[in-house]
């Protein structure tokens, strides 16, 4: 290196620094696992090659069941559904694995006088990143909520959409996440 060239510093890089400072023990308990009507939402994080992402962190907001944020400014009022806190984060393991368990969100308002569909939103960090990715997580059953949904509905590439779209799984659903390459997650430029 010479005098001129700026060293990396942990403020240029997102990773392995997550799982130092960021890591959460209770992060990915959005309810307590005996809470009624808990779900999983698992995934795998991987790369542009398909390879797994060991050292990312994967943090979730939602509305509660109700389409209610837990949030003073949402305008309805805030939530108040027992048990439930709307925000969750789960650093990656060797294999790339995440697992947030969580409730399955209602309906909230959209732009102008629309309703989105029940979604997750989900931030994505991990190393070599600048800065977080967004994208969202919707529910396979909900196809008439889906197809009005201005956010998923303004993307055209069926394929591309597809991404978004949770799997049924056991225990809930399974979401997996690409960062690059061929089948490509849809994130949200915020």
């Amino acid at each position: 290196m010479n005098d001129t060239t700026p060293e990396t510093t942990p403020s240029q890089t997102v990773g392995p620094y997550l799982h130092i400072g960021l890591h959460w023990p209770n992060g990915p308990f959005v309810v307590a696992e005996d809470h009624p009507g808990g779900i999983w939402i698992r995934g795998t994080l991987t790369d542009g090659a398909g390879q797994p992402v060991p050292d990312g962190l994967i943090e979730t907001w939602q509305a509660d069941p109700n389409g209610r944020f837990d949030h003073s400014d949402d305008p309805r009022g805030a939530a108040s559904y027992p048990g439930f806190r709307a925000f969750g984060r789960c650093d990656t393991d060797e294999r790339g694995e995440f697992g947030i368990l969580t409730l399955r969100p209602g309906a909230v308002p959209g732009p102008g006088d629309t309703v989105q569909a029940p979604h997750i939103d989900v931030s994505v960090f991990a190393r070599g990143m600048l800065h977080r990715t967004v994208t969202r997580v919707y529910f396979p059953e909900n196809t008439e909520a889906n197809a009005a949904d201005p956010v998923l509905s303004g993307i055209t590439d069926p394929r591309a959409r597809s991404t978004l779209i949770a799997e049924p799984a056991t225990d809930g659903y399974r979401f997996d996440i690409r960062l690059q390459g061929e089948n490509e997650t849809v994130f949200f430029d915020i």
